[in-house]
């Protein structure tokens, strides 16, 4: 970025909310006055709690905006509060206990900035581990990227991977996600971020551009006090896995779900707190039955639409009055009695990626664990309604296979989720001790799959450890050159000692300490 771009850039809102930690907010607040890109505000909220007057009143900065709250309202309330002040094209966060690097803002403006396709970018952050003192000081005792991954829309549907202090977006996605749901208490920036996914791309910035820290132990983090209570948890998770933004939608298609069932039981009751804490892609659920028995229906499950049929309805016009009503893109059929297996969290999705990913207009996907007594599909909605069209006076299956669409379950290798598959499986073979397997597998996935800097350096990791050091050595020359760490210099310092080469090992260890003692070579490259 250019001297000139620097100083005519687009304006940048920094969101901080803050509560308790005025020791550590002056330094949260320094690395933001410190950054190369000069064109920014800091909208702080006080949610309540000790003063911070005095630490705003040290910086005397016009472009500190301080809203000076004393009753605590919640972080998701203070963030709403500071969008309502932000004026900048982008948006970025700080929680008051991190920090940015000098490169942040300018490396995230820089990747969003005169083009179209993206509107929203994050990078790579370390994870300072660190040891509380008695003080309230912190002592850093190692520095990882633990989160570091090229972004998949389908993941985020289901898992954070993109950090909130990593993350910048254009303001006005606020006008299509809403604001911040003050219901949560947990996991409140993978709500927005899900959200985000349905109307933007994201573009993963391979820059490390700040870090933030994790106690060893008695964190006082209250999002991980908050995480230890189960129930807590398990609520907070569903409520986002199951929140559906205003359409229309520019990057997701819906997802109808019919369930088929004669009347309202304890079976139906059961099966949609089945689909809730088993899925994860967007969907509603649509429930064909005697208003009657919709009238009598109370459930915590969200995203329920009632279609009011006949007592006397056959299951196949239960089917087509839900067909008539739904809006998805893609048609789920259920039966009440179809069983979901406790330990799956993604049973329709499973046949969902592959019908999606899918060319031929005549191929859908079964359920997994669909059988012919108890069948289930997924359907692209031309498919089911060119069924029903047709043939509406037979069986919804039957229907089916005379339009000659064809069925099938999908196979492993389609299922979602691949690479987290065969991250797992390698992290397996590593505590088994076969680091030289786990190397091949992570070989593989550079080959495969993106996310080519934290898998070259799982791969050098594995060599090393399984002797293979001349190996080993040229992945972490290579990625040192490309982007220093504090594990890939360990790595090549470590394999240098293993062959007597003392300086260049001494070396590489002083640049991995100057990382963690805060040096410039954690972001220079």
């Amino acid at each position: 970025m250019s001297s000139n771009q620097k100083n005519s850039g687009p304006l940048v809102s920094v969101l901080m909310p803050t509560y308790n930690r005025p020791r550590y907010l002056r330094e949260a607040i320094e690395s933001v006055l410190r950054q190369t890109y000069p064109n920014f505000e800091i909208i702080l909220v006080r949610d309540g709690g000790i003063s911070v007057s005095e630490v705003v009143k040290h910086f005397n900065d016009p472009r500190i905006i301080f809203i000076d709250r004393e009753q605590n309202q919640g972080k998701p309330y203070s963030l709403n509060e500071a969008i309502d002040r932000a004026k900048g094209k982008y948006v970025c966060y700080l929680d008051d206990d991190d920090i940015y690097y000098p490169n942040h803002i300018e490396a995230l403006v820089s990747a969003l900035e005169g083009q179209e396709k993206y509107q929203v970018a994050y990078s790579d952050l370390y994870k300072a581990h660190c040891r509380i003192e008695p003080d309230g000081r912190r002592v850093v005792l190692s520095k990882n990227i633990e989160v570091t991954r090229d972004f998949n829309r389908m993941l985020m549907l289901q898992f954070n991977h993109a950090l909130h202090v990593s993350l910048m977006h254009r303001r006005d996605l606020f006008e299509k996600t809403g604001k911040y749901n003050e219901e949560l208490n947990v996991m409140i920036d993978w709500d927005m971020t899900r959200r985000m996914a349905f109307f933007a791309d994201f573009v993963h910035v391979h820059k490390i551009t700040g870090e933030y820290y994790a106690a060893v132990e008695n964190s006082d983090r209250i999002s991980i006090k908050r995480r230890k209570s189960v129930h807590n948890c398990l609520w907070n998770i569903l409520t986002i896995r199951s929140t559906r933004p205003a359409k229309p939608w520019t990057k997701v298609k819906d997802l109808s779900l019919i369930l088929i069932a004669e009347c309202l039981d304890a079976q139906v009751r059961q099966e949609l707190m089945d689909i809730w804490s088993h899925s994860f892609y967007p969907y509603q659920i649509y429930l064909p039955l005697p208003q009657e028995d919709l009238d009598r229906l109370e459930t915590m499950v969200p995203n329920i639409l009632g279609v009011p049929v006949s007592m006397k309805s056959s299951p196949e016009e239960r089917f087509d009055a839900a067909l008539r009503c739904c809006e998805g893109d893609y048609i789920a059929i259920l039966p009440s009695d179809f069983c979901l297996k406790g330990n799956e969290s993604a049973w329709i999705e499973r046949s969902l990626k592959p019908l999606m990913s899918c060319d031929d207009p005549d191929q859908a996907f079964e359920a997994v664990g669909s059988t012919p007594r108890c069948w289930s599909a997924v359907f692209k909605r031309e498919q089911i309604e060119r069924a029903r069209r047709q043939y509406g006076n037979l069986p919804v299956w039957e229907s089916v296979a005379a339009t000659g669409i064809k069925l099938r379950e999908p196979r492993y290798e389609e299922f979602p989720f691949q690479f987290d598959d065969l991250v797992k499986a390698a992290e397996e073979v590593e505590e088994k001790g076969n680091w030289l397997y786990a190397s091949q597998i992570f070989e593989y996935m550079c080959e495969k799959y993106r996310n080519e800097l934290w898998m070259k350096t799982r791969w050098a990791n594995a060599l090393y450890h399984a002797g293979r050091y001349a190996e080993a050595l040229s992945i972490t020359e290579e990625l040192n050159l490309k982007r220093p760490t504090v594990s890939t210099l360990l790595i090549e310092a470590r394999i240098h000692r293993k062959r007597d080469d003392v300086s260049l090992a001494i070396e590489q260890f002083e640049k991995a300490e100057d990382i963690l003692q805060g040096s410039e070579l954690a972001w220079s490259h």
